[in-house]
Formats: C-alpha cells, sequence, structure tokens
C-alpha cells in the first residue's frame, strides 16, 4: 500500500502542474500550455498507471483506488493553491474536505 501511495503522491504532483500550473501566467498562449501540460502529464501516466495496477494487484478495489488518489489530488491541490496561486484557504473548503473524509471512511468500512 506504501508503494502505490507513493507513487499516486508523485503522480499528483505532476498532474497538478499540468493541469493548473499555467493559470498564473496569462502571456502563454493556449497551443504552448496545452503542448507543455501534455509533456508534464506524460510523467503523470508513468507513473499513475503503475500505481493503480500495483494497489489493484494487492487488493484494493479500483474504486477505493479512486478514492485514495481523490484525496491525495485534494491534499497535493490544497498545497499548491495556496503556495504557487496564493489563494486563500477558506472554512467552507475546510468543511467540505472533512464530508469527502467521511465518504473515504465509509467506502473503506467492511
Amino acid at each position: 500500500m506504501i508503494k502505490t501511495i507513493s507513487l499516486l503522491i508523485a503522480s499528483n504532483i505532476f498532474m497538478t502542474f499540468a493541469w493548473y500550473g499555467f493559470l498564473k501566467d496569462k502571456n502563454i498562449p493556449l497551443w504552448k500550455a496545452i503542448l507543455l501540460s501534455w509533456f508534464i502529464a506524460f510523467f503523470e501516466y508513468c507513473l499513475m498507471v503503475p500505481a493503480n495496477r500495483n494497489g489493484f494487484m494487492n487488493g484494493i478495489s479500483g474504486f477505493q483506488l479512486k478514492i485514495i488518489q481523490e484525496i491525495i489530488t485534494l491534499v497535493i491541490f490544497t498545497f499548491f493553491a495556496i503556495w504557487y496561486l496564493r489563494e486563500p484557504f477558506k472554512l467552507n473548503y475546510l468543511i467540505s474536505f472533512f464530508f469527502i473524509l467521511c465518504a473515504v471512511f465509509f467506502a473503506f468500512k467492511k
């Protein structure tokens, strides 16, 4: 499980920069942002596919893998939005994350 989560974390760092890294610089033409995003996303896929395969082969269901991935995405994006995009973190985001964590609890409950 540690290997799967580590790969998912690394993958999501690439994904976040591929999808949202060009929001601040509005001077980059859209076609360049798309090409650069695809280049970055290549590395995301090189980590995401092995992460999902490893997790699935070690007993994590597809649903559970997706839920883990979404939580990791939210945590990484939170740091990215605060640090890179300089956006404030509001109470309603924290409450929303709490309910998502509740969903994770029920997804893994036997």
